[in-house]
């Protein structure tokens, strides 16, 4: 039953635990708190902040979703259901709270209506497939 819950309330949790300052950064905007900068060989530079690193955890966890959405069963379903709670919470949250009005939460908000999107379409496609017509 533990592979029924959405992975995408990870990313959820995250960034409301940044919003309390439980991440350790407690400055106006904690999701531009730069990780790491690397000097290109092109003589740029390329920097990861807080923010970008969440919704990279969250892609990554956007794949594995999708990937849980090709099997068939009743968990299947569960699953779904409970992905469209956690995209009604992003959206929720995104218009009442402002702490949430940032891109980065916009970004996983939409990440959260893809993984609704692509498992209901991913299971009707694979459904589809499953049903045996007669001549």
């Amino acid at each position: 039953m533990l592979g029924a819950v959405p992975l995408l309330i990870i990313p959820f949790i995250l960034y409301n635990l940044g919003l309390t300052g439980l991440s350790g950064e407690t400055g106006p905007d904690p999701w531009a708190y730069e990780i790491f900068s690397m000097r290109m060989m092109s003589g740029g530079v390329w920097s990861m902040t807080l923010g970008d690193a969440l919704v990279v955890v969250a892609l990554l966890l956007l794949f594995v979703e999708i990937v849980k959405s090709t099997r068939t069963s009743n968990a299947s379903i569960v699953d779904h259901l409970l992905s469209t709670f956690v995209f009604v919470a992003y959206l929720v949250e995104f218009l009442l709270v402002r702490g949430a009005a940032h891109s980065v939460f916009f970004t996983l908000m939409v990440i959260a209506a893809i993984d609704v999107l692509a498992g209901f379409s991913v299971s009707l496609r694979s459904a589809a497939r499953d049903v045996n017509l007669g001549n």
